[in-house]
């Protein structure tokens, strides 16, 4: 075992403070990576919260963790010391069912294994990347490509892979329009990424606030929905919307959005359940859909897609000490567009 400086909340709510953690010592196929960046999700302050419904505490958050191998175990064959990592959402799972097997490891039948609020198949708790190591399985890393830094590349492991799952499964590209609702950590990577496959891309944001960042990032329209011409406007117009916040909307009016068997995806996770006329969807042939992160195939695909068309996430770097103040501003929408914790700092 060896004992690392980290953060972590000690129970829901409660403002996360400087600890140490025990992490496993290096199994046959583990990699030890000394941690340089962690991403703040919103789903990190879900959890510490209990806003998904009850949690395991003390609770180390962060699943968008990029850092350096400093260790590997006699068994490993993908990565040596030196190389550069990273590691998203899960960190095992049952390797043997359907969805497993065919490279969709976060619908493992049995349940992945979270990064943190997790408990692995050794039965011990999962602690996530606000710390200044990890162990992880080799299978469940990923290779960070040369033409990423490695702070821009951390929160790709999560808001990255979340968007580029569904734009690729959904065949946005050219002659494809999309529209991406949110423009905040998940929505800047869905307009990045959109624009780099070739789709015209709209941003559909609660206000103009953020118009001159999204056109910068590669929207060609932006609209606000709090401005109710919009949705009479744009009706019948998208092949593909994905909604990217994590509060409750009125789905019936974005559903009236789509063309024809247009998809509606859904990758925020609000806490509250919605309403849905399902005559919204009938009619018109059209799809609500959600997706969930991506398997570790096609992260390390989407890393590479990334690193080739030079897309890294817009942050703000913070040290360890102000977790907690930005926890407070991603709740009040004031971050462009992800923090990013820098660990030399915990």
């Amino acid at each position: 075992m060896t004992t690392v400086a980290a953060y972590a909340a000690p129970a829901a709510k409660a403002p996360l403070e400087r600890t140490t953690i025990e992490r496993r010592a290096v199994r046959e196929f583990d990699v030890l990576i000394d941690i340089k960046f962690a991403g703040i999700c919103h789903s990190d302050i879900h959890q510490a919260q209990e806003g998904w419904g009850e949690a395991i505490f003390p609770m180390v958050p962060g699943h968008e963790i990029a850092g350096v191998v400093s260790e590997v175990g006699p068994g490993v064959t993908k990565f040596q010391v030196g190389d550069r990592v990273g590691v998203g959402c899960m960190v095992d799972s049952c390797r043997e069912c359907e969805n497993c097997r065919a490279g969709r490891e976060q619908y493992c039948v049995q349940g992945n294994v979270p990064t943190y609020n997790g408990i692995g198949r050794d039965g011990e708790p999962t602690y996530g990347g606000y710390s200044e190591k990890v162990v992880v399985d080799e299978n469940y890393v990923v290779r960070v490509p040369d033409g990423l830094s490695l702070d821009v590349a951390a929160p790709l492991l999560c808001a990255g892979i979340t968007l580029y799952s569904p734009l690729k499964r959904w065949s946005a590209g050219p002659g494809k329009k999309v529209a991406i609702v949110g423009m905040g950590g998940l929505g800047h990577m869905g307009v990045k990424i959109a624009h780099a496959l070739g789709a015209e891309v709209t941003v559909l944001s609660q206000s103009l606030r953020k118009k001159d960042d999204g056109l910068k990032l590669g929207a060609d329209h932006y609209y606000a929905t709090s401005d109710e011409n919009t949705f009479k406007e744009l009706a019948g117009t998208f092949d593909v919307v994905v909604s990217t916040v994590s509060a409750p909307l009125d789905f019936n009016s974005y559903l009236a959005l789509l063309k024809t068997e247009g998809a509606l995806v859904n990758v925020g996770a609000p806490e509250e359940p919605i309403s849905l006329n399902l005559f919204s969807v009938i009619g018109g042939g059209k799809t609500l859909a959600g997706s969930m992160i991506g398997g570790i195939a096609e992260t390390q695909e989407m890393l590479d897609f990334c690193a080739e068309h030079h897309l890294g996430a817009e942050i703000e770097l913070i040290a360890a000490s102000e977790i907690n103040e930005a926890y407070e501003r991603v709740q009040n929408s004031d971050v462009r567009y992800r923090f990013v914790i820098d660990t030399a700092t915990i």
